[in-house]
């Protein structure tokens, strides 16, 4: 009997000792290149900083406010998810660049030669500096979209398509700059 319970005490001790070296390996494996997150953000160890610039809009239709709700979005990205200092210039990693573009076309025209929805679109030219890792940056336009009713005036419904499209362009840009799956 005491055989048995040394046998079953030995195997509880060996599946123990395997589940803490399979954890140990697996979180070891995490830290190995570089610092992740859970927000899927890999950034050196060495970077400490981001420097975000302000966007201005160089497109005359775009609302005066667009270029700041955009900055505004990108930096509290970057505090939100990151454990990066915002610094106003020179930051270990640097964005700058302007909304190039700003549109609204029809789409889904219907047989009367009508649009049954319209789209508003972003355009963002961004350039991205790694001041650690010149290979990781790029000079980029991304480009999102939203669709409204042709029912509705742009007008009521305009400040809700710029968050929306707004949000998608900052993750966007965050994927390109420091998600490196």
């Amino acid at each position: 009997m005491k055989n048995v319970e040394f046998i079953k005490g030995s195997l509880r001790h060996l599946r123990m000792t395997r589940f803490l070296l399979i954890s140990f390996l697996f979180f070891s494996s995490l830290s190995g290149c570089g610092v992740y997150s859970f927000t899927g953000a890999s950034i050196s160890p060495d970077v400490k900083s981001v420097s975000i610039d302000f966007f201005p809009s160089y497109d005359p239709l775009a609302p005066a406010d667009v270029p700041q709700a955009f900055t505004e979005a990108l930096r509290d990205l970057f505090v939100s998810r990151t454990n990066l200092d915002l610094v106003r210039k020179s930051g270990d990693i640097r964005f700058e660049g302007y909304i190039s573009s700003y549109q609204t076309r029809p789409v889904a025209i219907q047989g009367n030669e009508t649009a049954a929805k319209n789209r508003l679109t972003i355009t963002v030219n961004v350039t991205y500096t790694n001041t650690k890792d010149d290979t990781k940056s790029f000079d980029k336009a991304f480009t999102r979209f939203a669709d409204f009713d042709a029912t509705q005036n742009l007008a009521d419904v305009e400040q809700t398509l710029i968050d929306e499209i707004n949000q998608q362009l900052i993750v966007d840009v965050f994927n390109e700059a420091v998600v490196n799956w």
